[in-house]
């Protein structure tokens, strides 16, 4: 492995407010409401935007690939997904409203040399991406490149993001940490509040069994803060997220990659500091693992 894990974890921190654009942009819930989805709330389009890659997938299949959200919830949205709109449509509506978007979010940032140059750098790295059992990252990957770089960008982004998803997946399994528990263990080490948490609907019940589970495991204690095996727990489900996520950023230099890092910089400040996205999340970006 050419790169530090510390330096996969700094690429995914760069990237995913990229990719999240689209979950939060009003341009993006403009173009869900044209196609008829509910955008009082973000999840209608949300698992529409999201799931489209995968063709009319059905709730089983979603609820198995987005993993930590409650079954009831991921049936409600994608049921009605795909009675709104065809996954055709959808791709073509998050593909305008992501360009609409970053068109407004960059600014004078599109059309400058660096923005090419930190795009083609993100696609050297997305479509060197093994996506063998990688189902979200395997459906994005096969959809075409578009030319403008803000959208390649992007997309570049939600492969290697999703690409790093799929592995996580793999990753809390390997650790036996399920949907509920894998919340329930992150919110123990200082990930977000427990109602940040709350956006994925599981229930108190649910919540408060999964977490008797892991304390019967000895990784949280009854205050729902996480033991110093719990912590060690968690710490090796996001050392094994890294080590599956590297494998496509071997096909830059370490040169490049720090280049990569430092020309993100600018349009991921942009972004971030039009308070778009929420400050706290259940991706937990900021948290620090001691794991090298």
């Amino acid at each position: 492995m050419k790169h530090s894990l510390s330096t996969v974890r700094q690429l995914w921190q760069l990237l995913e407010p990229i990719h999240a654009t689209l979950y939060y942009a009003p341009e993006a819930f403009e173009e869900a409401a044209v196609l008829g989805y509910a955008t009082d709330e973000r999840w209608p389009s949300y698992f529409a935007y999201r799931a489209a890659p995968l063709g009319p997938a059905g709730p089983h299949l979603v609820n198995a690939l987005f993993y930590s959200f409650r079954p009831q919830m991921v049936q409600h949205y994608t049921t009605e997904a795909w009675r709104t709109a065809a996954p055709e449509q959808v791709l073509r509506a998050r593909r305008t409203g992501v360009d609409r978007a970053l068109r407004r979010l960059l600014g004078d940032r599109i059309g400058l040399p660096e923005l090419r140059e930190v795009a083609d750098l993100a696609r050297r790295a997305a479509e060197a991406a093994d996506t063998a059992g990688r189902p979200l990252a395997a459906a994005n990957s096969a959809l075409p490149w578009p030319d403008e770089p803000h959208l390649a960008l992007w997309q570049a982004a939600t492969i290697l993001r999703e690409h790093r998803g799929d592995g996580h997946i793999a990753a809390l399994q390997a650790h036996g940490l399920g949907p509920a528990e894998s919340l329930v263990s992150h919110a123990a080490v200082g990930a977000a509040p427990r109602e940040v948490f709350g956006s994925r609907q599981w229930t108190d019940e649910e919540w408060s069994a999964a977490r008797e589970r892991l304390a019967a495991r000895g990784l949280v204690r009854a205050d729902g803060t996480a033991t110093d095996e719990g912590l060690r727990v968690r710490t090796e489900v996001e050392k094994l997220t890294g080590e599956l996520a590297a494998a496509p950023w071997d096909a830059l230099t370490p040169g490049e990659t720090a280049r990569l890092a430092e020309l993100l910089v600018p349009p991921v400040l942009d972004i971030v500091g039009t308070g778009l996205l929420p400050q706290q999340s259940t991706l937990g970006i900021g948290l620090k693992f001691d794991y090298e």
